[in-house]
């Protein structure tokens, strides 16, 4: 699983925008969301780069943990 650092999400419209985004590009992805530890966690055939411009197209700051 890619683990990445989000910035700006707060809520459960932001896991779900986040998630319904991924879930476009990859259907079969599986996405975890820590509202509290600021991480998507993403299991995907969806390269790193490609989960981080989904993401960022949803208007969130994003960079790839560890």
């Amino acid at each position: 699983m890619q683990v990445f650092n989000v910035q700006g999400m707060s809520c459960g419209h932001c896991v779900k925008a986040i998630t319904n985004a991924l879930q476009a590009k990859d259907p079969a992805a599986s996405v975890r969301v820590d509202l509290a530890a600021n991480e998507v966690g993403v299991e995907s055939s969806l390269s790193p780069e490609q989960v981080i411009e989904v993401i960022s197209e949803e208007g969130y700051q994003v960079k790839l943990a560890g």
